[in-house]
C-alpha cells in the first residue's frame, strides 16, 4: 500500500503548484486562467483528501518508525501538519464559497491567507511522508474501521 500515500502526497504537491500558479495568475490580472488553475488545484486536494481517508478508514495509518529519540518530535511536527492542513481546508472551503457566491472581495482578502497556509501545509506533508516512507519505513496500524466495529 505504499503506494496510495506516494500519490496523495504528490497529489498535495501539485494542488500547492497550482495554488501557487493561480495566485500567479490573478496578481497579472489574468482571471479566467486563475480560475481554471485554482479549481484544479482544489480537484487535486480533494483527490489527496479522498485517498487520504479511505486509506486510513480501510487499511489505517502508518505508525513512526523512526527511533524513539524522533517520536516526540516527529508527533510535534505531525500535530503542526494536522492543524495547518486542517485550517487549510476549512479556509479553502470558504475561499472556494465566496468565489462561487462572487463576493469577490472577501475572497480576496481570505484567499491572499488560504494560499500562504496552503503553501505551508504542501511542504510539511512532504516532510511527513518522507519521514513515514523513505527515512523510517513503519508498519500500518489497524485500520479505523476495524476498530471501530470491533474486529
Amino acid at each position: 500500500m505504499f503506494i496510495l500515500p506516494t500519490i496523495s502526497t504528490s497529489f498535495i504537491v501539485i494542488s500547492a503548484i497550482l495554488v501557487g500558479i493561480g495566485w500567479y495568475q490573478i496578481v497579472k490580472g489574468n482571471r479566467e486562467a486563475h480560475q481554471k488553475v485554482m479549481l484544479w488545484g482544489a480537484a487535486f486536494a480533494l483527490a489527496f483528501f479522498l485517498i487520504y481517508a479511505s486509506r486510513t478508514l480501510f487499511v489505517g495509518n502508518t505508525s513512526f518508525g523512526g527511533p524513539d529519540s524522533l517520536k516526540l518530535p516527529y508527533h510535534l511536527f505531525l500535530f503542526f501538519h494536522i492543524t495547518l492542513a486542517t485550517v487549510a481546508a476549512v479556509f479553502g472551503i470558504v475561499t472556494l464559497v465566496l468565489a462561487f457566491n462572487k463576493k469577490f472581495a472577501k475572497h480576496r482578502k481570505i484567499g491572499r491567507i488560504t494560499a500562504v497556509i496552503w503553501l505551508l501545509t504542501a511542504p510539511t506533508g512532504v516532510v511527513v511522508y518522507v519521514m513515514l516512507y523513505l527515512m523510517y519505513p513503519g508498519g500500518a496500524t489497524k485500520p479505523v474501521l476495524d476498530a471501530i466495529l470491533g474486529t
